[in-house]
């Protein structure tokens, strides 16, 4: 395989399967993927990020399957409206991560979300990729950062994050979009269950889909009183009815994640989210690495104080102390070269 810059060129000259290895090497970790994510990081893109996230079977695939259609027909305006003109002004262009779960065997994303969007698999300007943890340091709460971060250095406007679910991974996954997406259906269940999942905090939207069907209006209500009960800011999440099966409130929805951005822009937010979330990335992998530093030292430190601690004679915030200490005490000196 080529080395990371020489596919980094090639994906940002159009190759499609130079951005497909580029993205594979980014769920493998290791060296190269570091390598990938620094010249991503070193020639940033404008990508407008959504995430959608919903329990599964509420209809997040056949939802973003018509949201590709509708950013491939109308594209992101400069100040976030949908562009009434096709490919204009860089609009047109869409990439997908669809977080899949991991197969049990192989370790790898299962296909399913990537299935559904068949129908875009011949549209040389729309880019689907499955995306599973693989291993990757921090998991996919890097991983994923990482990927957006290639797609937009090489040159896609609009990028969406579909997660399979609500567990804590997804939801740290959505929220790390400009826009989310919580996709809810009729008879979904009681606020006090939807601010249990975290998605109050993360929703800038809520999308009741399959709306056709009975308890559309109650999910409405349920929702409306959640949003009552909480202490929000300038920004009160909209509520979009769909049918996804039908593109009905499609453009709806298009609309309203403009207006989310619009209120982003227009109040300087949008930027400041951005360094907040680079802030929690950074965090995130000084963390795992410290983790994978601590393991290799921790075992020669480990012999006798688990002992200590089995027999009383050291609790575990002591054990914990001594530890540090012992690895603070025997860590080298600091080089004396200039």
């Amino acid at each position: 395989m080529p080395d990371p810059s020489t596919l980094f060129e090639s994906a940002r000259n159009g190759d499609r399967v130079a951005l497909a290895r580029l993205l594979s090497l980014v769920e493998r970790g290791g060296d190269e993927s570091r390598s990938v994510a620094g010249l991503a990081y070193k020639s940033p893109g404008e990508a407008y990020t959504v995430g959608i996230t919903g329990a599964p079977g509420s209809g997040k695939s056949t939802l973003t399957d018509h949201l590709i259609a509708t950013g491939r027909r109308r594209g992101l305006g400069a100040s976030g409206h949908a562009a009434a003109g096709g490919d204009g002004a860089g609009g047109g262009q869409v990439a997908v991560l669809a977080i899949d779960p991991s197969s049990p065997f192989s370790g790898g994303a299962i296909l399913g979300d990537r299935v559904r969007m068949q129908s875009h698999a011949l549209d040389d300007s729309v880019f689907i990729r499955s995306m599973a943890t693989r291993g990757h340091l921090g998991g996919l709460a890097v991983a994923v950062p990482d990927a957006v971060r290639v797609l937009s250095a090489v040159g896609f406007p609009l990028v969406l994050v579909e997660t399979v679910g609500v567990g804590q991974q997804e939801v740290e996954v959505a929220a790390a979009t400009d826009t989310t997406v919580v996709v809810v259906n009729p008879g979904w269940g009681d606020a006090i269950q939807a601010n249990k999942a975290g998605l109050l905090e993360i929703a800038d939207l809520f999308v009741i889909n399959k709306a056709d069907r009975p308890g559309a209006s109650q999910t409405r209500r349920d929702l409306d009183l959640m949003l009552d009960l909480t202490e929000l800011g300038e920004w009160r999440p909209p509520i979009v009815e769909t049918v996804a099966s039908t593109s009905e409130g499609i453009d709806a929805l298009w609309d309203t994640i403009g207006r989310h951005r619009d209120h982003q822009i227009e109040r300087g937010a949008l930027d400041e989210m951005r360094r907040n979330r680079l802030l929690r990335e950074f965090r995130q992998i000084l963390v795992a690495r410290v983790e994978e530093v601590a393991a290799l030292l921790v075992a020669d430190h480990l012999a006798g104080i688990t002992e200590a601690m089995v027999a009383g004679d050291l609790d575990p915030y002591e054990a914990a102390d001594r530890l540090l200490a012992g690895m603070i005490r025997d860590r080298p000196p600091p080089s004396s070269e200039a």
